[in-house]
């Protein structure tokens, strides 16, 4: 086997680690440009966030990455399409770095259709029932096509609650996996004129023995960046971060770290605190399609009747041009018509505000602060407004 970190070109670079905490602020070198951390990843499942238009990912939400989907991408719009195209980067107008998701927790969710085994997993798909086949091999050549400057190992994730023993079980096969996807991915080469990055995966459910066996294979295959899995998946809070402390104690120090999924504000900032560098979840925009607004004072139910003849801004102390553009009463009107337009000026401020909190979160490590200003920013946006 080739270690990964004899193939890899990506660069972390650590600056500043808080006394009084485990965060810390980094930043991550792509042949796609630079990723500040820590930082959120808006995710663009089908190669799109979700009723955002790419130039104000870019220009007014400032995203340093997005996040595209194995699993939906392979499907639709299928791998000649991308390949013809360029990559996905030049399919959907992205310039700057990409991340893509191995299909892992995809098939996860689609327990009733699939069967996995030592090989790999071969399942239906949601959209015409086609069978398919994910192995760690093919998964690997699949996001070689995707063209994703970060991409990640094929793993299994396991649900919650889930017994001892099919959570060891699964991690054997998750390690296993990695193995070949190492192989797979060290004897292939880029299909573009860009480097690609192969993230492992942590895994172990909520066993602390598990997790520990598992972010010590993860960490010993020199890997430039680690992820955490099979979290955020119904356990509770406090469970979550135990096992993310215990692996953020294992995984490299100066290699990035990922959390995958997480999550609210509120578990972003503490997950922050515990030595995570990289986030992504469906939330802001997910959220915001059903009317549910994230601001630096709490979170505001745009449908709820309160709103009905507020017309002041969406968000005064907002970053996006949205939160100055449109009123509470506007955007309240848009959901209760169902225009199509309400969902996207809700997604956009979210993953705004998203953007400015992990961005204030870097400036409070740099400047030393960031543990009392993450203790009151924690109780803020978590209010019902």
């Amino acid at each position: 086997m080739v270690p990964l970190s004899k193939k890899i070109l990506m660069q972390f670079k650590l600056e500043v680690t808080d006394i009084k905490s485990s965060a810390r602020a980094g930043e991550i070198s792509t042949d796609h440009g630079k990723i500040e951390t820590p930082i959120f990843m808006p995710v663009g499942t089908a190669g799109t966030v979700k009723g955002v238009h790419i130039k104000d990912v870019r220009d007014d939400i400032k995203a340093d990455i997005i996040l595209g989907n194995t699993y939906h991408l392979y499907l639709r719009p299928g791998l000649d399409v991308i390949e013809q195209s360029g990559g996905l980067h030049k399919f959907n107008g992205w310039d700057r770095p990409m991340l893509t998701d191995s299909g892992g927790y995809q098939v996860y969710s689609l327990s009733d259709r699939r069967k996995l085994d030592e090989n790999g997993v071969i399942f239906q798909s949601h959209i015409d029932g086609s069978r398919h086949n994910f192995t760690p091999e093919n998964v690997m050549d699949i996001q070689r096509v995707i063209g994703a400057d970060i991409i990640m190992a094929f793993d299994e994730c396991t649900p919650y609650p889930c017994d001892y023993d099919y959570a060891k079980k699964s991690m054997g096969i998750t390690h296993r996996w990695l193995d070949r996807c190492i192989n797979r991915f060290s004897e292939t080469s880029p299909k573009y004129d860009y480097d690609q990055t192969l993230f492992p995966i942590v895994q172990g459910s909520t066993f602390r023995d598990l997790r520990k066996e598992s972010a010590e294979y993860i960490a010993s295959k020199g890997a430039e960046g680690n992820a955490i899995g099979g979290l955020s998946v119904g356990e509770p809070h406090d469970m979550m971060y135990e096992m993310t402390e215990l692996v953020c104690g294992i995984l490299p120090e100066d290699k990035p770290r990922y959390l995958m999924g997480v999550g609210t504000p509120a578990n972003i900032l503490e997950s922050i605190a515990l030595g995570v560098d990289m986030f992504d979840c469906v939330m802001p925009t997910r959220n915001g399609r059903n009317g549910m607004l994230f601001t630096k004072n709490g979170i505001i139910n745009i449908k709820n009747e309160k709103w009905k003849n507020d017309f002041t801004s969406i968000d005064e102390e907002g970053d996006s041009f949205v939160d100055l553009a449109y009123s509470k009463a506007y955007l309240r009107h848009l959901f209760i018509a169902k225009e199509l337009l309400g969902g996207m000026i809700a997604s956009q401020h979210n993953l705004s505000f998203y953007l400015w909190l992990v961005r204030e979160a870097r400036k409070h490590i740099m400047e030393g602060d960031f543990a009392v200003w993450k203790n009151s920013m924690s109780e803020r946006v978590a209010r019902r407004l």
